[in-house]
């Protein structure tokens, strides 16, 4: 569904990707994992069209989508969760759903979505009229989440979910992220600092340090990797 070839980007004078590669399945969950400053943000914001490649291509559905504009990208089924989760603030919940179908016109299939993100995330309903910015950090990422399903996705790009949740809401949401892929087939690149939840609900890893990616297999073999456990997953 996504490829990724030698992919370069540079902030200024400095290299942030270094010609990486990358594949990702119809269906899959894929994980990046890292450490902070390895490029894995980059990567994501690249493919979402936010920063300009210096080389390299990506691929969608065998269409070359290197440095579409961002809107284009999201109306071919791309939607990203950014790091931080980047609600606004000052609008409802049920606001900040609507803009995240900014781009669909049919009133039935935002309803339809509207459902669907509210089925998923019911703590969402009863706080529908709420002020996102009051809701606590893991309450707005799942309206991040929700956000991004409102415009249909079929490659769902997610940035550090876990990042400054409580751990029972990091539970529910890691649940969710598996429960969204199989109910609607939907494609997830995730990006996650919690190695080794990340590696548990994914199919692949690929592993990044300073711009390059350096191991890469199926997540249950990363898991027993030495290497991988020793710098990633606490032993």
């Amino acid at each position: 569904m996504l490829e990724i070839k030698n992919l370069s980007v540079s902030y200024g004078a400095i290299n942030a990707l270094h010609g990486i590669s990358l594949q990702i399945k119809d269906g899959d969950i894929v994980t990046l994992i890292g450490a902070n400053g390895a490029g894995k943000t980059t990567t994501l914001k690249t493919i979402s069209g936010l920063l300009k490649t210096r080389g390299g291509e990506i691929l969608y559905a065998g269409r070359n989508i290197t440095n579409l504009p961002p809107h284009q990208i999201v109306k071919l089924g791309i939607s990203h969760v950014p790091e931080g989760r980047m609600v606004f603030a000052n609008l409802t919940v049920q606001e900040n759903l609507a803009m995240g179908a900014y781009l669909q016109r049919d009133k039935a299939v935002v309803r339809a979505e509207l459902e669907f993100v509210f089925g998923m995330f019911p703590r969402l309903k009863e706080r529908e009229s709420q002020i996102a910015g009051t809701l606590s950090g893991g309450e707005q990422q799942m309206l991040a989440i929700g956000r991004a399903l409102m415009s249909r996705p079929k490659c769902l790009m997610m940035d550090e979910p876990s990042l400054g949740i409580a751990p029972l809401l990091v539970k529910t949401i890691f649940e969710k992220i598996v429960e969204i892929n199989r109910e609607r087939r939907i494609t997830i690149l995730l990006v996650e600092q919690n190695a080794n939840l990340a590696l548990e609900i994914s199919n692949y890893g690929y592993v990044l340090e300073t711009g390059r990616i350096i191991l890469q297999d199926d997540s249950a073999a990363l898991r027993r990797n030495p290497e991988v456990k020793s710098a990633y997953l606490g032993g």
